[in-house]
């Protein structure tokens, strides 16, 4: 494994200064960078510090990487921005990581849940190459009475300890179906399918996956309601599932993980997929750089 080194990096984002942590490889093979945009409300560490892990993780594997806090988060001035704010910390925090290496032929990056969201939201940019989602959220008051049905009540149905506070008179399963269903119909007479109409933040997000040119890494925990719901949306409607279905975007279904990879075991194999990912990305950039330093 190639030898790293950790600094902090101060940079500006309109009138605020930003904080965020490079980690270095000794010999950076990789052309690809990794940006890590943080969800909220968090900041750069991240639950059980799996950003740190990951992103020495990266960088041993001879990947740049980049995690900050933007505005009004961690170490970071300013007031504090929803993800579908954060535009302007973004872009940022990508010229401040360019600037440090100015070599790369571009970069990733890496959200998870409304992180996720936030980078479809994002726009584009010229060092930009690949975008890696992970449980993005797509969350609705309808999708989030769908997965409950759906993930929720009627695996619980199937448990003996269910069961047991049913009879104990600790839980009344119908009531809260029928406040459930109750949600679900209301929805539904609102006339915004899967309650994202135009112009809500999960049409943008889809807006963003189709016009966005590059690969895409899709990571989806086994053991998270959000993914759940994320992918009964693709099942439900059809320009996400055709979106999700192109030939640039690559589904990775983690066994065993939940919504922030809390196990070793979860976080190690979320982090090796990133990995090969970015290895097979990265040397496809190979042949470009080699080409363009031909041509000078």
């Amino acid at each position: 494994m190639t030898e790293t080194s950790e600094r902090a990096i101060v940079f500006r984002c309109e009138a605020d200064s930003l904080l965020g942590i490079l980690h270095a490889p000794a010999h950076a093979a990789a052309r690809i960078g990794v940006l890590v945009v943080v969800g909220g409300p968090q900041y750069r560490v991240g639950s059980h510090r799996q950003f740190v892990l990951m992103s020495r993780a990266l960088a041993r594997a001879g990947f740049a990487v980049f995690r900050f806090d933007y505005r009004g988060m961690g170490d970071s001035e300013g007031e504090p921005h929803t993800f579908e704010d954060i535009h302007a910390d973004i872009r940022a925090a990508l010229d401040a990581f360019c600037a440090e290496h100015p070599n790369l032929d571009g970069i990733v990056l890496w959200g998870l849940c409304d992180a996720a969201s936030a980078t479809l939201l994002f726009g584009a940019h010229e060092r930009l190459r690949g975008l890696i989602l992970a449980n993005p959220w797509v969350r609705t008051v309808q999708g989030e009475a769908r997965a409950y049905l759906k993930h929720y009540y009627l695996q619980r149905l199937l448990q003996s300890g269910f069961w047991r506070k049913v009879a104990a008179g600790a839980f009344n399963p119908v009531r809260a179906a029928r406040e459930l269903l109750d949600t679900v119909g209301t929805t539904r007479r609102s006339g915004a399918p899967g309650g994202a109409g135009p112009g809500s933040f999960v049409t943008r997000m889809l807006t963003g996956l189709r016009r966005f040119d590059g690969p895409v890494l899709l990571l989806v925990s086994e053991r998270d309601l959000v993914a759940r719901e994320f992918l009964d949306l693709c099942a439900r409607e059809n320009q996400w599932q055709a979106a999700i279905s192109s030939a640039r975007v690559r589904v990775r279904h983690l066994s065993g993980a939940d919504h922030t990879f809390s196990s070793r075991a979860a976080l190690e194999l979320a982090t090796e997929t990133c990995i090969h990912w970015l290895s097979e990305l990265s040397a496809a950039a190979q042949p470009r750089a080699s080409t363009a330093a031909r041509g000078q």
